[in-house]
C-alpha cells in the first residue's frame, strides 16, 4: 500500500475566533480518512506559539482541541529534500516530521486574510484553501464587496470608515456613516468573521458606541444599510468546474436579533436552519449561479461560503460576504450544504487535501524565471 498523505490539521491562531478553530479543527480531525490520511495535529496558541500535538492526548470524543502548553514548539520549514518538514525548536524534543500538506482549519484575521497563505507559500508546502490574494480581498468585507460589484453582483449601499478618520473627527465621520442610509444599519468590522464585533444599530445615538466597539476589532468599519431580508448561504466547491450546492436559509431565533456569534456558537438553538432553502427553482438556480459568480470574481480556490440577503420587498439577492476558510464545527453550514448536495463530510475533506496537492504541483510547473 502507497504512503499516507501527511496532513498538518492547523488550528488556534491569534484572532478573535480562535475558539472557533478549536471547534472546526476537532470535527475535521475526526473525519479525515485514517485510510488514506496521517493527521498531524499542530496548533498556535493566542501568543503565536506552534506545538505539535501527540494524538495519543487528543480525546476523539472532544469537541474542540486542545491547546497543550507543554507540547513541543515547532517551526515550519523546508527540509533537505526541499519538502515540508516540522522542526523541533529545541532539538532532540522531537524528530523533525515531513509533511505533504496543511490544512488550516483557522478563522479570522492572520489565519484566513492572506497572512498565513503567504507563510505557507513562503514555506513551499501545499495547503487547503484559497491562496494570497483570493484570501486577503475576501477577507476583506469592503475589497470583496467591489470586486463582486464588478463582476455585476448586486450588494446592498454601505458606508466605510477608518480608525484614524474616526479617531481624528468623530462628528465628520459620524456624519458620513449615516449619509444616505436610513435605520437599521449593521456595524461591521472589515476584517472579522463570525459575527465578532457586528451590531445591529437601530437608534443613531447607537451607533457611536457600535462603531467604539467595532473599531477594537479592526482599523476598518464597515457601516451597512439594513435591509428587511432573508440569509441565504451557498458552499462552493472547486474542481474541473465550481460546484455550487443547494442553499439554505439561516432564521435567527427571537432572542437573536440576527445571526450573531453567540447564535453561531454558544445557542444550540441560535437559528433555525432550512436546508434546502426555502426557494422556488428560478431563485435556487439564480443564488448559485451568483455564488459561482462572486467565488470566480474573487480567484478564491477549494472552497468557499458565500453568504447573501434576499430582499423581502424586491425579491432580488445581494451579496454579504465570502469566508474562504468557513466553520467546519458540527453544526456549520458549508459541510451540511455539501452533505445535502451529495458530498459527504469524509470525502469532502478528501477532495480538498487533493485539491490542495494538485495546485501544488501545477504551481511547481511553471517556470520560475531563475536557475535552481
Amino acid at each position: 500500500m502507497a504512503d499516507k498523505i501527511r496532513v498538518v490539521v492547523l488550528y488556534g491562531g491569534r484572532s478573535g475566533e480562535h475558539e472557533v478553530s478549536l471547534k472546526s479543527a476537532a470535527s475535521v480531525l475526526g473525519h479525515l480518512d485514517r485510510a488514506r490520511f496521517e493527521v498531524i495535529p499542530v496548533s498556535i496558541d493566542k501568543t503565536g506559539r506552534w506545538q505539535w500535538i501527540d494524538l495519543a492526548r487528543i480525546d476523539p470524543a472532544q469537541v474542540s482541541l486542545p491547546i497543550l502548553p507543554d507540547a513541543p514548539e515547532i517551526r515550519l520549514a523546508r527540509g533537505a529534500d526541499g519538502c515540508g518538514v516540522l522542526m523541533p525548536v529545541v532539538e532532540g524534543a522531537t524528530e523533525p516530521i515531513p509533511i505533504d500538506v496543511v490544512f488550516p482549519v483557522m478563522h479570522g484575521p492572520l489565519c484566513e486574510d492572506g497572512a498565513m497563505q503567504g507563510l505557507l507559500e513562503l514555506a513551499d508546502v501545499a495547503y487547503v484553501g484559497s491562496g494570497v490574494l483570493a484570501s486577503a480581498v475576501s477577507m476583506d468585507k469592503d475589497i470583496a464587496k467591489r470586486l463582486a460589484e464588478l463582476a455585476g453582483v448586486p450588494v446592498a449601499p454601505y458606508r466605510v470608515l477608518t480608525r484614524k478618520a474616526f479617531a481624528a473627527d468623530r462628528a465628520s465621520s459620524l456624519a458620513k456613516a449615516v449619509e444616505d442610509l436610513r435605520l437599521p444599519v449593521f456595524v461591521k468590522p472589515c476584517n472579522m468573521g463570525s459575527s465578532v464585533g457586528i451590531h445591529k444599530v437601530k437608534t443613531w445615538d447607537a451607533l457611536g458606541p457600535a462603531l467604539d466597539d467595532a473599531f477594537r476589532y479592526d482599523l476598518k468599519v464597515l457601516v451597512e444599510q439594513g435591509i428587511d431580508a432573508r440569509e441565504i448561504e451557498v458552499a462552493v466547491l472547486d474542481g474541473e468546474t465550481l460546484f455550487a450546492s443547494v442553499a439554505s436559509e439561516l432564521n435567527p431565533n427571537a432572542h437573536h436579533e440576527f445571526y450573531s456569534y453567540e447564535a453561531k456558537y454558544l445557542d444550540p438553538d441560535g437559528a433555525r436552519v432550512d436546508l434546502p432553502a426555502r426557494l422556488d427553482a428560478a431563485q435556487m438556480a439564480r443564488v448559485r449561479a451568483l455564488a459561482v459568480q462572486v467565488f470566480a470574481a474573487l480567484e478564491c480556490s477549494d472552497l468557499a461560503r458565500v453568504d447573501f440577503f434576499l430582499d423581502r420587498q424586491t425579491g432580488e439577492f445581494c451579496f454579504n460576504e465570502i469566508n474562504t476558510l468557513p466553520g467546519f464545527t458540527s453544526i456549520s453550514m458549508y459541510p451540511k450544504m455539501m452533505e445535502a448536495s451529495g458530498v459527504p463530510y469524509g470525502e469532502l475533506l478528501t477532495r480538498l487535501v487533493h485539491l490542495a496537492l494538485d495546485r501544488y504541483q501545477q504551481r511547481h510547473a511553471l517556470e520560475r524565471g531563475y536557475s535552481s
